[in-house]
Parts: structure tokens; C-alpha cells; sequence
């Protein structure tokens, strides 16, 4: 993979990372909050999903940034978005509810795009690639 891929790679890890990042801290900021809009939307368990969301969030932001396990956590990370938009963002008419469904789409599709392409070279999974190789810098390696 040519080195702008592998930058581009990183920086759009970051900046899907940035949004979960972000919300996870204030999951985390405001728990009895978020517990009450997951109980509002007529989900069991709240304070289950909140630990979900902020481990999630938070936990897989972070390790999306830095590339650990990338195909398997933007898999986890894509399931939980879409779960988030069809169970937040479902009332179709309105048209605001209907612009974050379509977000939590789009994002979910950035992240299967990186569950299938893996992170790039410039990665914690791209390291142990080329570690395996003995440090080399073949196609397998920019495909981690």
C-alpha cells in the first residue's frame, strides 16, 4: 500500500475515533443522563447499555486511534452504531431523527470499510504485522 493509503488510513481512523472518543467522555460525565435516555427510548437494563456504550465509545475510540485489534473493533464498533441509530434515531418523521440515522449509516460504513481493510502500516496492528515479517515492509504488513 502506497504511504499516502496508509496516511489516510490513520488519519481516518482518528477522525471516526474522534466522534466516539468524544461522546464516550461525556457517557462517562453523565451517567445517571445517558441511563435516562436509554430507559426513554424503551431499551431493558440501562445502566447495562451505558457500560456498553461507554466501554464501546470510549474503549474502542481509543483503540481505533491507534490501531489494536482494528478489524475486529471497528466490527463491534459498526454493530453498536447501527444498533444506536435503530433504536435512538427511528422516529422518520422527524427530520432531525432522520439526519442522525442516515449518520450512524455513514459511519457505519466507514467502519466496515476498516474492518475490511484493516488499519495500514501506520498502526499497532500494522507494528506487529511487520514484527511477524521480520521488518519488512510487504503488502501483507500494510494490510494489517
Amino acid at each position: 500500500m502506497p504511504s499516502y493509503a496508509n496516511s489516510t488510513a490513520a488519519f481516518s481512523r482518528l477522525l471516526l475515533a474522534l466522534l466516539f472518543v468524544l461522546s464516550g467522555i461525556g457517557k462517562f460525565a453523565a451517567p445517571a443522563g445517558t441511563q435516562a435516555y436509554i430507559a426513554a427510548a424503551g431499551l431493558p437494563l440501562p445502566l447495562v447499555g451505558y457500560l456498553i456504550a461507554v466501554v464501546v465509545e470510549l474503549g474502542g475510540g481509543l483503540l481505533l486511534v491507534v490501531g489494536y485489534q482494528t478489524r475486529l473493533v471497528a466490527t463491534v464498533m459498526a454493530l453498536f452504531t447501527l444498533a444506536a441509530a435503530l433504536f435512538f434515531h427511528n422516529n422518520f418523521a422527524d427530520q432531525n431523527q432522520m439526519i442522525h440515522f442516515l449518520k450512524n449509516i455513514a459511519i457505519t460504513g466507514g467502519l466496515l470499510h476498516v474492518a475490511a481493510f484493516g488499519a495500514g502500516a501506520f498502526s499497532v496492528d500494522g507494528w506487529r504485522a511487520r514484527s511477524r515479517l521480520g521488518g519488512t515492509t510487504g503488502a501483507k504488513a500494510s494490510r494489517a
